[in-house]
């Protein structure tokens, strides 16, 4: 498969990955350019492997990451700037609009772990290769993400408790 076909095939998965994970649409578009130009110069070893999928998910993850460590503290985003972007006025999308909007503001570690769980349906495996870690810190960071999640939906920390979380997270 050359690169051409793969990045139009794989492109609308990248894309919405680096979204979900990334806070500003135009700086996820960016990043993605970025990895996609230096996946297209290793092609030639990244395109016979079996895992190719994975290996640009990692890339495009890691960058996503050390982007955010280098200009995250210092640049705001378009979005922090703006505020909030203006949610759907219909009431089937307003809630995923404050769900999304919640899930921006998680660390992005616990951020990229709820987006490739959820929005591509990964296991904690592929989750634990893609960001380069144990498949158990991959569980910490989703029970703290579902956490943070539940405490800023209801308002309360007291008495949040998930058995299925907590015994992924301690068995």
């Amino acid at each position: 498969m050359s690169f051409e076909q793969y990045a139009r095939a794989r492109l609308p998965v990248l894309v919405g990955i680096a979204r979900g994970i990334c806070r500003d649409r135009d700086l996820a578009q960016d990043v993605l350019q970025e990895v996609l130009l230096r996946a297209h110069r290793r092609w030639p070893s990244i395109g016979p492997m079996d895992g190719r999928d994975a290996y640009v998910r990692r890339m495009l993850v890691n960058e996503l990451i050390s982007w955010r460590r280098r200009w995250g503290r210092s640049v705001p985003s378009p979005a922090e700037l703006l505020d909030e972007v203006t949610p759907d006025s219909s009431e089937r999308f307003a809630l995923r609009e404050e769900l999304l909007a919640e899930v921006r503001r998680l660390p992005v570690k616990q951020r990229a772990v709820i987006v490739l769980r959820y929005f591509l349906d990964l296991s904690d495996d592929e989750i634990a290769a893609d960001l380069g870690c144990s498949r158990g810190t991959v569980r910490v960071h989703a029970s703290r993400a579902l956490r943070t999640l539940r405490i800023r939906r209801t308002g309360d920390s007291a008495g949040i408790s998930d058995p299925t979380i907590d015994e992924e997270v301690t068995g």
